[in-house]
């Protein structure tokens, strides 16, 4: 919506994003079976998508993430990062130091891309910033807010 409409939008926040989509053969098949042969970076997501939707919803649920990921990727990638210079708002961009899906360099160089786009890393977390560092991230996030 910043990109597409950039009038309506007075700022942007977001983690678990990077404006394309880079992820390993090894890692679409890790999430492709995620719950049954979980690999040690998703072993925490599997658990907890086992434990907030039942595992055989968790095992749907990883199917269909690891099957669109994979068309993302076999078209070039590209979500955003193509129009993140059309992003005008202040935008802050988000990602955990051990993050498989959105690595903290291709985050930082979106950020970079965005005329008045920030960086942070989460410190040790993984792709679920939002629950291992739920405290880190809601100060940083009411934080910057305040101050735009």
């Amino acid at each position: 919506m910043a990109a597409l409409e950039p009038s309506r939008a007075l700022s942007a926040v977001t983690w678990g994003a990077a404006g394309q989509v880079v992820a390993s053969p090894d890692l679409l098949d890790g999430l492709t079976h995620l719950v049954d042969e979980p690999i040690d970076p998703l072993k925490e997501l599997a658990a907890y998508l086992v434990e907030a939707h039942g595992a055989h919803n968790a095992r749907l649920m990883a199917a269909s993430w690891a099957r669109a990921l994979g068309g993302i990727i076999d078209a070039g990638g590209d979500i955003s990062r193509s129009r993140a210079a059309l992003i005008t708002c202040p935008t802050l961009m988000i990602t955990g130091t051990y993050d498989a899906f959105c690595p903290p360099g291709l985050v930082r160089d979106m950020a970079d891309a965005i005329p008045r786009g920030e960086y942070r890393e989460a410190l040790g977390a993984g792709h679920d910033v939002h629950l291992s560092h739920h405290g880190w991230l809601l100060t940083t996030v009411l934080d910057w807010l305040s101050d735009h």
